[in-house]
């Protein structure tokens, strides 16, 4: 948390000085579904996708004439997936079967950006961008599974793209690796697993 709590100053710090340097700052609402899964460190146990959603809003401090700016969040995230530990003796001997983990989260993206704005006065209508950066989740609830611990959150590292519509909306897509567990069991101590996801996300800039 020592580390987490470095960087996110660290990001602050950043905006704060940059918009003393005439970078422009806009915020927005966001929102989107996700399709979420669970990766775990061993192949013990089939996972299922699902669909999750996250919504909340969106900052976006842009550097004028180079393209290069950071977007910062805070939003709700819904994570998880299905699994099934009925396919095991050891938790199928307890009643277990295909259970449905999902996370409620409280994220918070920062992202470096790059929009791509030199296009002869065509950036008006529609503007290609890209982003990467880390997303730091912290639970805020959880589906109930006796068999599972949950971390209490995460840090995964996303990667996307999209486009910038009539300088208002943005559409984007994007992939996101979890970095650190999301949860474990508690028969298995070495059982965990890590959030991996798509998100979809319209977001209106006002």
């Amino acid at each position: 948390m020592k580390k987490l709590s470095t960087l996110l100053a660290v990001c602050l710090l950043a905006i704060l000085t940059s918009s003393q340097a005439a970078a422009q700052f806009r915020y927005s609402a966001i929102a989107g579904p996700t399709l979420t899964s669970l990766t775990f460190n061993q192949d013990l146990v089939s996972v299922s996708s699902t669909v999750g959603a996250t919504a909340g809003i969106q900052g976006e401090l842009m550097f004028p004439g180079i393209g290069f700016g950071v977007d910062i969040g805070l939003m709700y995230n819904m994570l998880g997936a299905k699994v099934n530990l009925g396919e095991r003796k050891i938790w199928a001997s307890e009643g277990y079967g295909n259970e449905r983990l999902m996370m409620h989260c409280l994220q918070i993206p920062v992202h470096l950006r790059f929009k791509y704005t030199r296009l002869n006065g065509f950036e008006e209508k529609v503007a290609p961008l890209i982003f990467g950066g880390p997303d730091f989740n912290i639970q805020i609830a959880h589906g109930k599974c006796d068999a599972i611990k949950f971390s209490g959150g995460d840090l995964g590292l996303t990667a996307g793209v999209g486009a910038e519509l009539f300088r208002r909306w943005q559409v984007t897509g994007s992939y996101t690796w979890g970095m650190t567990y999301a949860l474990k069991t508690k028969l298995l101590d070495d059982f965990s697993a890590r959030n991996r996801y798509w998100t979809l996300r319209v977001a209106y800039f006002f």
